[in-house]
C-alpha cells in the first residue's frame, strides 16, 4: 500500500503540489495547485489503479474498494491538516461549477457511508412493519428507529463539523453552530410557536422566527461558512495571548443570532423554494426527467456533477419528507451491471473474465466505478448500452413517480426504502420493474453485441474449419520480446493488479540479461521516476508497459539506468533501460517482467508466440485487430 501511495504522489505533482484530499467509495479526490504537474497518463498505467479522471475541480484517481487504505497511506505522505484553499498555483480562479463542486463533495462525501447505512436500516424496518415482523410500539424497532435517525436529526450538528473543515474554519466551533440549532429549549421554542397563543420572542428587540431545523441542510452550510470567515478576521487581529478564546466567543456571540434571525429563514424559504421548483419540472415530465436521470446519471458520475444533486436530494426529504429523484438513478446503476455480467459470459479471456464478475457485483451494491472504467467504458459500446436501457428503466420509474422516504446510495438496497409508510404499492413494483429493465436491457444489449462483434471474426460455414495460425489471422501485429529470459503466464505473477490483467494483457519474463529493448517501432509514453517501468507507444497505436520486477520501485531507481526520455523516438532493438539483475535480486526484489498491451481493449486479442525461452528481440506476442 505504501508503495501505491508513493506512486500517487509523484504522480500528482509531489505533496508541495497538493492543497487538499479527500475519498469517497472508490476514488481519491485532489485539489491540486497545478494540474500541469500532474501526470495523470502515468498513473493510469500504475498497478492498483483504475482510471484517473479530472473534473469539478478535483485531480480524481479511482482505486476500489480498497480506497480508504491508499487514502490513509497517502495522507500520511502528505501530511494535510486542513482544506483551505481554492485557488491555482498561478492565483487565477477555478470555475464557479468547480468551486461548488468542490466544497459540497467535501461536505457530503465523509457522510456518504453513513448515509448509506442508515438509508438501509429504515428500509429494513419498512420492510420488517410491512411483514408484521414488529411493530412501532416495540423497543426493538423503538431502538433500531432511533440509529436509523440519529443522523439526520442531528444532521446540523454532523454538517457543522464537515462544513467548518471544508470552509478552513474549526470544525468543532461550526459543530456548537448546528447544535444551537436543534437544541431541545429552541424545538420547544418551535412547538411553542406553533399553538393559537405563542407569544412572540425577541432578540434584542428584533423578532425570532422559530423553524424546526432537525434534518436541515442549507441553514448550517451557510451559517458555517460565515463563521469560517468571521473565525479567520478575528485570528488576524486578535492578540495571539487571548484568540484562542475570544475568537470562538465572538463567533458564538454573533453567528448563532445572526443564524436565527437571517440567515435560517432566509435558507429555509431557499429550500422550499428550490423544492417547490424541483416538484414542478418533475410532475411536468416525470417519465422524461427519468429518462434524462437514467440516461446521464453515470456521466454526471464520471464527471464529479452528481455532487450537486445530493443537496438537492436530502433538501427534498427535509422540505416534503421523500425524494423522487434517487429511484431514478438505480435503473442506471443496474444498466452497468447488466452489461458487465454479459461481458463476463462473454469473455473469453480468464482474467478479464474475473475482473468483470467482480465489477458486476461490486455494481449491485452502487460502486459502479469497477464496472465503468475497468469493464464497459474501455470497450464503449457496453456503456452506450447501459446509458440507453438505464434511461428506458428510469422513464418507467418516473412515470410511477416512485419516491424514497430515506437517504441512501442508489442500490439494490433502494427498493426498501422506496415501501411507503401505508405499505407496498403500485410504485413500488414499478421500481422492481424499471431496475428488471435496465439490467436485462443491457445484459441482452451487450451480449448480442458481443456475439455479433464475435462473429465478424470466425468464418460463416455450416462446419468447423480448423483454427488458423496466428500468423493469418486478421491483421496482427508482432510485439518482439523487451528482455531476454523465460517466460511466464501472466496469471503466475505474484503481483495480483498484474495477474489479474486489469492493466492489459500479455506475458512475464524472468530475465537473464539487465537490460531492456525497445519492442517495437514507436516513442516512448511514459517512463517512472523510479526507472523500473516504462511504457512504448508503437506507431501503431499499440501500447506496450514493461515493469521491471515485482515492488521494484521501492529501489527509488537504484540500481536501474535509463537511457531514453519520454517523447524520444525509438526502433526496435533500441535499448531503453539497463539494470543490475543480481543487485536487485540480492536486496530481496523478484525480477520478473509483465510485459503487458496496456489496450487491450482495443483489439480482438493478445496472444503470446513463446512459452518457454525468449532472446531480445525475438517474437513475443501477437496483437490481433
Amino acid at each position: 500500500m505504501t508503495e501505491l501511495a508513493q506512486k500517487i504522489v509523484a504522480g500528482v505533482g509531489g505533496r508541495d503540489n497538493v492543497i487538499s484530499l479527500m475519498h469517497c467509495a472508490t476514488r481519491l479526490r485532489f485539489k491540486l495547485k497545478n494540474h500541469d504537474k500532474a501526470q495523470a497518463e502515468a498513473l493510469k498505467n500504475t498497478p492498483g489503479i483504475i482510471m484517473v479522471v479530472e473534473s469539478g475541480g478535483q485531480f480524481q484517481v479511482v482505486i476500489g474498494n480498497h480506497v480508504a487504505d491508499v487514502f490513509n497511506s497517502v495522507n500520511a505522505l502528505i501530511g494535510l491538516n486542513s482544506e483551505t484553499q481554492v485557488a491555482t498555483e498561478d492565483g487565477t480562479k477555478d470555475s464557479l461549477l468547480s468551486r461548488f463542486v468542490y466544497i459540497i463533495s467535501g461536505i457530503f462525501t465523509p457522510l456518504i457511508g453513513l448515509l448509506a447505512a442508515t438509508g438501509i436500516l429504515k428500509g429494513l424496518l419498512a420492510v420488517a412493519l410491512v411483514c408484521q415482523w414488529t411493530t412501532e410500539q416495540s423497543g426493538t424497532w423503538l431502538l433500531l428507529f432511533s440509529a436509523s435517525d440519529s443522523l439526520f436529526y442531528f444532521f446540523p450538528i454532523i454538517l457543522g463539523y464537515t462544513a467548518g473543515k471544508r470552509f478552513g474554519g474549526s470544525p468543532y466551533l461550526t459543530m456548537v453552530i448546528g447544535g444551537a440549532l436543534v437544541h431541545p429549549l429552541i424545538l420547544r421554542a418551535f412547538e411553542s410557536a406553533q399553538t393559537a397563543d405563542a407569544t412572540a420572542l425577541h432578540f434584542l428587540g428584533l423578532p425570532i422566527t422559530f423553524i424546526n431545523y432537525s434534518s436541515s441542510v442549507i441553514p448550517i452550510i451557510f451559517s458555517a461558512w460565515l463563521c469560517s470567515l468571521m473565525e479567520k478576521k478575528l485570528n488576524a487581529w486578535l492578540p495571539s495571548a487571548i484568540k484562542n478564546f475570544f475568537t470562538p466567543l465572538l463567533c458564538m456571540v454573533v453567528i448563532i443570532p445572526v443564524t436565527f434571525l437571517v440567515v435560517g429563514p432566509l435558507s429555509t424559504w431557499v429550500s422550499e423554494l428550490i423544492a417547490a421548483g424541483y416538484l414542478y419540472l418533475y410532475h411536468a415530465a416525470p417519465w422524461f426527467a427519468g429518462a434524462v436521470m437514467g440516461g446521464l446519471w453515470q456521466i454526471f458520475v464520471m464527471f464529479g456533477l452528481h455532487w450537486g444533486l445530493v443537496p438537492l436530494c436530502i433538501n427534498n426529504f427535509t422540505v416534503l419528507g421523500y425524494d423522487t429523484m434517487l429511484p431514478l438513478m438505480v435503473p442506471a446503476i443496474m444498466a452497468q451491471v447488466g452489461a458487465a455480467l454479459a461481458l463476463f459470459f462473454c469473455e473469453s479471456d480468464g482474467q478479464k473474465k474475473v475482473v468483470a464478475g467482480s465489477a458486476a457485483l461490486t455494481g449491485l451494491f452502487g460502486i459502479t466505478e469497477p464496472a465503468v472504467y475497468g469493464v464497459n467504458l474501455p470497450r464503449k459500446y457496453p456503456f452506450i448500452i447501459a446509458c440507453v436501457t438505464g434511461a428506458t428503466g428510469a422513464g418507467v420509474i418516473g412515470l410511477a413517480q416512485t419516491k424514497v422516504y430515506s437517504f441512501g446510495i442508489p442500490s439494490i438496497f433502494t427498493f426498501m426504502q422506496t415501501i411507503p409508510p401505508g405499505g407496498i404499492d403500485f410504485t413500488v413494483w414499478a421500481s422492481v420493474i424499471g431496475a428488471v429493465i435496465a439490467i436485462v436491457g443491457a445484459f441482452a444489449g451487450t451480449m448480442t453485441f458481443s456475439l455479433a462483434l464475435s462473429r465478424k471474426n470466425i468464418p460463416a460455414t455450416a462446419t468447423a474449419a480448423p483454427e488458423r495460425p496466428v500468423a493469418q489471422r486478421a491483421n496482427p501485429q508482432t510485439i518482439a520480446a523487451p528482455l531476454a529470459g523465460n517466460v511466464v503466464a501472466l496469471s503466475t505473477v505474484t503481483d495480483a493488479t498484474f495477474a489479474s490483467g486489469l492493466l492489459g494483457n500479455g506475458v512475464a519474463i524472468l530475465p537473464t540479461l539487465g537490460e531492456v529493448r525497445s519492442p517495437v517501432k514507436g516513442r516512448v509514453a511514459s517512463l517512472f521516476a523510479t526507472l523500473h517501468a516504462i511504457g512504448i507507444e508503437s506507431s501503431d497505436g499499440v501500447e506496450v508497459l514493461i515493469h521491471v520486477g515485482i515492488d521494484t520501485v521501492k529501489l527509488n531507481g537504484q540500481y536501474f539506468t535509463a537511457h531514453v526520455q519520454i517523447g524520444d523516438d525509438v526502433a526496435v532493438g533500441d535499448r531503453l533501460l539497463t539494470f543490475d539483475a543480481d543487485a536487485i535480486a540480492a536486496a530481496g526484489f523478484d525480477l520478473t517482467t509483465p510485459v503487458l498491451i496496456s489496450n487491450s481493449d482495443d483489439y480482438t486479442d493478445v496472444l503470446p508466440l513463446n512459452m518457454a525461452v525468449v532472446n531480445i528481440q525475438e517474437p513475443l506476442l501477437s496483437v490481433i485487430r
